[in-house]
């Protein structure tokens, strides 16, 4: 008999959300492994079903130690159900690193797909949906979350990502001053459950309404950059007609202009000629 990795999202808050196989692997699988073995448990009686098998905690400090037992029981027939408290596995979440133990030992992986906080923030915000990116937790750190905001700054796709409650109003407001205060977005509070909230605003609107904190569980969305708007080449061949005025080769005045604003320097140098 061949065993196999099924990961299964949970449910974000409201346990209706489960599906009829998420309800039918918790029955049937040999090994339940779980972020919080406490939340799994609860979740599980909230659907009224017995678990067939054991219930293995498999969080971040334990996730490397357990990996080794859980790959055995695969490769001896069993199948290892991975669920973490809320959402998709691997996700900003344990679980990456046991499916690569998996495939690498060429044990098959699965997964019983379900609710994701990435996707639901992003279907509520409003925001372009064509195109994003996930960025996972914010850095803790200010220095290092202004640098990462600062490279979100001509981010052109909708982004993602995660915040601590105790964060979101230092992160709001660090984020107003560095991507703009008219920057939109989207603050997501409690997903699916009693007391769902999502907020739209320009980032300083959001940055003054989280002053005084939040609770719950966060995902922030953020709206791509606009993009930059067109350089007028007849000012940037001027910018390179007077660096020549000035005693700069034409050819090297072009390359300089061309390495300043992203222009080709062919263009503005034929340019700086024609109009000579």
């Amino acid at each position: 008999m061949s065993g196999r990795l099924v990961l299964a999202a949970t449910p974000l808050g409201d346990a209706r959300d489960a599906s009829a196989r998420l309800v039918a692997a918790f029955g049937t699988a040999e090994v339940i492994a779980a972020e919080d073995t406490r939340r799994t448990r609860a979740l599980i009686s909230a659907l009224g079903v017995t678990p067939a098998g054991r219930i293995v905690s498999f969080y971040d400090a334990v996730e490397t130690s357990r990996i080794p037992a859980l790959v055995d029981a695969v490769r001896a027939g069993q199948t290892v159900l991975l669920v973490t408290d809320a959402g998709m596995p691997s996700v900003s979440d344990p679980g990456y690193r046991l499916v690569a133990a998996c495939v690498e030992a060429d044990l098959p992986v699965t997964c019983l797909p379900g609710p994701s906080a990435v996707t639901t923030a992003l279907a509520l915000s409003g925001l372009a949906c064509d195109r994003f990116c996930f960025e996972g937790f914010a850095p803790r750190k200010p220095g290092e979350r202004r640098k990462w905001l600062a490279a979100l700054d001509t981010e052109p796709r909708t982004a993602v990502f995660f915040e601590s409650p105790h964060r979101i109003a230092s992160l709001l407001a660090d984020a107003a001053e560095v991507l703009g205060p008219d920057r939109r977005a989207a603050v997501c509070r409690e997903l699916t459950k009693t007391y769902e909230e999502v907020r739209r605003g320009g980032l300083a609107e959001l940055a003054a309404w989280a002053a005084d904190g939040l609770r719950g569980e966060i995902t922030v969305v953020l709206a791509g950059a606009e993009p930059a708007a067109a350089p007028d080449l007849a000012v940037l061949v001027e910018r390179v007609r007077a660096l020549a005025a000035a005693g700069t080769r034409l050819k090297d005045a072009a390359a300089e202009v061309a390495a300043a604003t992203g222009v080709s320097k062919k263009s503005l140098y034929d340019a700086a000629v024609s109009r000579a």
